[in-house]
């Protein structure tokens, strides 16, 4: 290795020389010939302009020069072995660095505080960052400048640059305030077409997923509220008689439970998949890959995994 001119090799070679104050031995120490070891000595010589270590009655003595450099040489050895360590095995219960994770709405609710929980216990000294995602876009934008290490989202266009893993699905459901006139008995669709519905639409779109597909048998809804996040529904709605199509998890997070009625759809809505992205760079890395493996374990404990 080389850093502005200087071979840290010699470093090594000198750190060896102070351990065990011989040529030959030092050598042997970081596998190296007694040859080698001699010209690593002569060039330190050259580069620090000073003898170093001079021959005594108990093997070489370090000079004042020698022994001024020893404290700063072996700590900064000691720091580089400590990042290269770090690189091939993490230790969770010693990393005190952050992480930064984006994430969608629901999976704040969903994955997050299982996630914060295995976080404190696995590693207690690191600190989690937490982007809010709205468009699909701006987590593909995250992921490329780096400024986010995982994406936890709905899926996005294949980009050849980034990788995906499913970690859970969640199915929609219809939810009332509990004493609404229509919470009683089934949903049917032409009572669904005559409420008034509240749209959730992080990019600020004012047709749904739902708008779809009731376009597909040519029918239509009235939207009266479009919102941009999913935790403000469950509130809306038990103060209202709004009617809105929402992700299950949206509920069943929410303290407002017990104030809902939550009907099946009287249409047939697939169910969401959301995944874990990242950038191909982070693959491999042991920090990475145990941040990821945390997120899955957090995301299988919701349920529909």
């Amino acid at each position: 290795m080389n850093l502005h001119g200087i071979d840290l090799n010699l470093l090594v070679a000198f750190d060896a020389l102070m351990a065990e104050r011989n040529v030959t031995r030092a050598g042997v120490r970081i596998g190296r010939t007694q040859p080698a070891m001699s010209a690593a000595l002569s060039r330190l010589r050259t580069l620090l302009r000073d003898e170093l270590f001079v021959r005594g009655p108990d093997g070489l003595q370090p000079t004042p020069r020698a022994l001024d450099i020893l404290v700063p040489i072996s700590q900064a050895l000691g720091q580089i072995q400590k990042t290269l360590d770090f690189t091939q095995a993490f230790q969770p219960e010693t990393f005190s660095g952050s992480f930064t994770i984006g994430m969608s709405d629901l999976p704040t609710e969903a994955v997050l505080p299982q996630l914060i929980g295995r976080m404190a216990t696995l590693a207690p000294s690191a600190t989690l960052h937490v982007r809010l995602i709205g468009a699909r876009e701006e987590a593909v934008e995250l992921l490329d400048a780096g400024e986010i290490d995982a994406a936890v989202c709905v899926s996005f266009h294949e980009v050849a640059r980034l990788l995906s893993e499913p970690l859970y699905e969640e199915r929609f459901v219809c939810v009332l305030r509990k004493k609404h006139p229509a919470a009683a008995g089934r949903l049917s669709l032409s009572t669904f077409l005559t409420l008034t519905h509240l749209l959730v639409s992080p990019e600020a779109e004012h047709r749904g997923f739902v708008d779809v597909e009731l376009g597909k048998i040519g029918e239509t809804r009235r939207v009266g509220l479009t919102v941009p996040q999913l935790h403000a529904v469950p509130r809306l709605i038990a103060g209202s008689d709004m009617i809105a199509t929402v992700l299950e998890g949206t509920i069943k997070a929410s303290r407002y439970g017990d104030l809902l009625a939550v009907k099946p759809p009287p249409l047939d809505l697939p169910s969401i998949p959301f995944f874990l992205h990242w950038h191909k760079r982070n693959s491999n890395h042991p920090a990475q890959r145990w941040l990821r493996d945390q997120i899955t374990d957090s995301a299988a404990s919701w349920g529909h995994a």
